[in-house]
């Protein structure tokens, strides 16, 4: 998906938060990466595939 000379980490890769934003929308508290994750103020994510990945803050308060 990605077209730049050093490509962003995949949707599936870790550091995938790391890829080039391409839309961002703060007032509406979400940016689009270059990757196709959808990235949310609260550190929530979407993944392309449709998978949520559920902020570190809220996995900590429910451990």
């Amino acid at each position: 998906m990605c077209a730049h000379v050093v490509p962003c980490p995949d949707a599936a890769a870790d550091d995938r938060v790391l890829a080039a934003p391409i839309s961002r929308h703060p007032e509406q508290g979400w940016t689009l990466l270059c990757n196709g994750v959808l990235l949310f103020d609260d550190d929530g994510e979407l993944l392309p595939d449709g998978q949520v990945v559920l902020t570190r803050r809220w996995q900590l308060a429910t451990a």
